[in-house]
């Protein structure tokens, strides 16, 4: 079948994308909140164990960026004066409060990830999922006192419909489909499609390719520096996807702050949130 939900659109045909106070790049980070069910298997740092239940290698690897992994993310982030743009399983709403109150505090924007990060919608019937997200929405409102704006599946996984049931609970962008530097509407009225990255990313970069600590900051600062050269008529935004368990672990922190520090540093780069971005590019484009 063909895809419906959005339509070609060749970056060097649009009209000039201008950021705030006139940035070349607007970045976020996407800091990735989740829960794990202890008896189903998930995202492993050693598969041999992946399918036992319980499996505490793999459980108490993911298990460790709430309970250590996210306060020192924290303090990196408060460091650069940075606001992360927090993917939030709603079940993490319950099971650890504590992080809720943090964000708070920061003035965080909370986007919908999902009941947790064992659970897809995949497969589910329209009745089935538009329960599940309204559930979602609304365990993420009581607990943030805001209703969220974003979404961003588990797994980044979605279903046909899950873009129109996402606008009908009053959501305005996602961010699954990362195959743009640049914001885009979708096919369904209200909705827009922010930039996301499965490339620039903890899990892709340290558990898949086992790269160091050095080649981390290489590659950020290499993405800003591509980002910053493309932006010259019109403006790019960069994600960087990070998970409390992954870039939160002692040996990786001095290199995210160092990449960070670059970030924070450097002329025309606008730090914000996907919310902010979302909302920027739906009033002025």
């Amino acid at each position: 079948m063909d895809n419906e939900l959005f339509g070609y659109s060749a970056i060097a045909d649009r009209e000039p994308v201008i950021w705030p106070g006139g940035a070349r790049v607007a970045f976020y980070i996407g800091l990735n909140v989740e829960h794990y069910q202890i008896d189903r298997p998930s995202t492993s740092i050693f598969p041999g164990t992946a399918e036992l239940a319980p499996d505490p290698l793999n459980y108490g690897w993911r298990d460790y960026g709430p309970r250590v992994g996210i306060w020192r993310l924290t303090e990196i982030l408060d460091r650069y004066q940075i606001r992360a743009s927090v993917l939030l399983n709603s079940d993490v709403t319950e099971h650890n409060p504590r992080i809720i109150e943090a964000g708070l505090a920061r003035d965080w924007a909370w986007l919908a990830h999902g009941k947790n990060n064992s659970i897809f919608q995949a497969g589910m019937s329209v009745d089935e999922e538009r329960a599940y997200l309204t559930d979602v929405v609304a365990a993420i409102e009581r607990a943030t006192g805001g209703r969220p704006r974003g979404w961003m599946g588990p797994a980044l996984t979605e279903t046909f419909r899950t873009p129109e049931l996402l606008a009908e609970l009053g959501l305005s962008y996602v961010l699954d489909w990362t195959n743009d530097d640049q914001p885009y509407r979708l096919n369904v009225p209200g909705m827009l499609s922010v930039p996301y990255s499965v490339e620039l990313n903890d899990i892709g970069l340290f558990v898949g390719k086992s790269l160091s600590g050095p080649d981390f900051v290489r590659i950020v600062r290499d993405q800003l520096d591509q980002l910053y050269a493309d932006s010259a008529d019109s403006g790019r935004v960069m994600a960087l996807a990070l998970h409390p368990f992954v870039i939160g672990q002692p040996f990786r922190a001095r290199y995210l702050a160092e990449a960070l520090g670059y970030i924070a540093n450097h002329p025309g780069v606008w730090l914000t949130t996907s919310d902010e971005i979302a909302a920027h590019y739906m009033e002025r484009h």
